[in-house]
């Protein structure tokens, strides 16, 4: 065996007893807060049932999903559309919504820059 190879299979217990553990946290929070809420958006008011409540969500308000308090606080159910939309909301927001200063360089080219002579040509163009 090669020393500087991962073993390949021991990567692969790591990553699935991780998924298993992400989704047992989730189940058991996901379900706490559908039994402890309306089955609608907090946001847009869509209302679920039965049928489509694979697409609400439970959306940590302080975007951290370790932080689960047993009354809920941390908690609000946000559709799959709602929900992206916070987070990249979220996003915009710690990393500045992009408006970060640049020191790019100004532009320097000159797109009409033999426009005169083109228009005092012959008047043949691309021909």
């Amino acid at each position: 065996m090669n020393p500087h190879k991962p073993d390949a299979a021991k990567l692969d217990r790591i990553v699935a007893e991780a998924r298993r553990a992400a989704e047992q946290r989730e189940l058991g929070y996901r379900e706490r807060a559908l039994k402890m809420y309306p089955w609608v958006c907090g946001r847009c008011a869509r209302e679920f049932t039965r049928t489509n409540l694979r697409e609400l969500t439970v959306h940590h308000r302080n975007h951290n999903h370790d932080d689960n308090p047993p009354d809920g606080s941390n908690w609000e159910l946000l559709c799959v559309y709602c929900h992206d939309n916070e987070h990249s909301r979220h996003i915009d927001h710690v990393r500045g919504a992009g408006y970060e200063a640049t020191d790019a360089a100004p532009a320097t080219g000159n797109p009409f820059a033999d426009l005169k002579a083109m228009l005092e040509g012959n008047g043949k163009r691309g021909t």
